[in-house]
């Protein structure tokens, strides 16, 4: 018996050695974990802008086992997203995706008390050695997506449901009203604000105004399917935004630009954790992957369908673009003369309407 004790003994000590192997090499490998954090202006549940940049984060972890992400949802464009980046550079993450542009200089403050931790601020225009600034060429697909509306309306009017009258929402205003008018030149783009990110019920409410108004079609620059599924329940078309959105309005939607953020993250972290990180601004567009149209609606024609994926094929071979002159604005008075295209700066700082969008911008 003594002998069997002592068998026994030895054996729960080599089980007990074991198993404190396992558990430190577990916390070696979660040490080991290269941390990424990101701040999402919404939930990760709106079907929008934040559902695409979480599935953004998700395709990166399965791309990078190394990498882990951690999101903090539903941050406010205040102090609050200081904090929240505070947060998560103390927990250790070595590079942080700020995901809003009301973040801008949150992330500017944040990054000077982090020198070693890398920064990248969606749909902003400020850098600094650790910030880099990330978008895509949405007016490019919003393009595509208005020459869609644009030959499927009937009744010329169609509504346009905007965020903020910052110059990424006007251009995007603008992109579709041109891509519209490219195919219907009697056609008006009606615009209506909420000064909401993400407000079902405040983006549905202004999405029935333009109804009311004799809209047909409902385009959008907000984070929920709410306007489209005003636009159903009317039995009138939508196109949607950020990403696919039939299913919530499956009568309704024609298409909508949608983005691809996850091959960017991809890319953004690997350079981070081997050293070639460098501060950047990047706008890829429909070539690069990073922006595109949703799958069509069942509605659209195969005749619309041509039409559009002709004018894609000379925009990705840079024979075409949505913003090469002559274009006068909503007034009358030529903005871009014949022979020209508006540079890069001029389209990130829009400030005006172009012909076709009937509305104000708020000042």
């Amino acid at each position: 018996m003594g002998k069997a004790r002592k068998i026994v003994l030895v054996l729960t000590v080599l089980m007990l050695l074991a198993g404190m192997v396992r558990l430190s090499g577990h916390s070696m490998a979660a040490e080991d974990k290269f941390k990424v954090g990101f701040i999402y202006i919404g939930p990760v549940g709106d079907a929008g802008w934040t559902l695409a940049h979480d599935e953004g984060r998700r395709f990166m972890e399965k791309q990078l086992p190394w990498a882990e992400g951690t999101f903090i949802e539903s941050v406010a464009e205040t102090a609050e997203a200081e904090r929240m980046m505070t947060q998560l550079a103390r927990q250790g993450c070595k590079i942080i995706f700020a995901t809003s542009f009301g973040y801008m200089d949150y992330v500017q403050n944040v990054a000077k008390n982090f020198p070693n931790v890398k920064f990248e601020h969606c749909s902003g225009f400020k850098r600094a050695a650790n910030v880099s600034t990330y978008f895509g060429r949405m007016y490019e697909p919003r393009f595509l997506s208005g020459m869609v509306a644009g030959m499927m309306t009937k009744s010329n009017i169609l509504g346009y449901v905007a965020a903020f009258p910052i110059p990424e929402v006007v251009r995007g205003i603008n992109a579709f009203a041109r891509g519209v008018r490219f195919v219907n030149p009697s056609a008006k783009v009606q615009v209506v604000w909420t000064n909401t990110w993400y407000d079902p019920a405040t983006e549905k409410e202004a999405a029935k105004a333009a109804l009311d108004a004799g809209a047909d079609v409902i385009a959008q620059h907000q984070d929920t399917p709410a306007p489209m599924q005003a636009a159903e329940e009317r039995g009138r078309y939508g196109v949607s935004y950020n990403s696919p959105m039939s299913h919530f309005a499956p009568n309704a939607v024609l298409t909508g630009p949608v983005w691809n953020w996850g091959p960017y993250y991809v890319n953004r972290v690997k350079a981070a954790r081997e050293g070639t990180w460098k501060s950047e601004d990047y706008w890829g567009g429909i070539v690069d992957g990073v922006v595109g149209l949703a799958p069509y609606g069942s509605m659209v024609s195969d005749k619309i369908k041509k039409a559009v994926a002709d004018k894609q094929a000379e925009i990705v071979a840079a024979k075409f673009h949505p913003f090469a002159g002559p274009i006068k604005d909503n007034f009358g008075k030529v903005r871009v003369p014949a022979g020209k295209t508006m540079t890069d700066a001029e389209m990130l700082s829009f400030d005006w309407f172009v012909e076709g969008v009937v509305g104000t911008l708020p000042k």
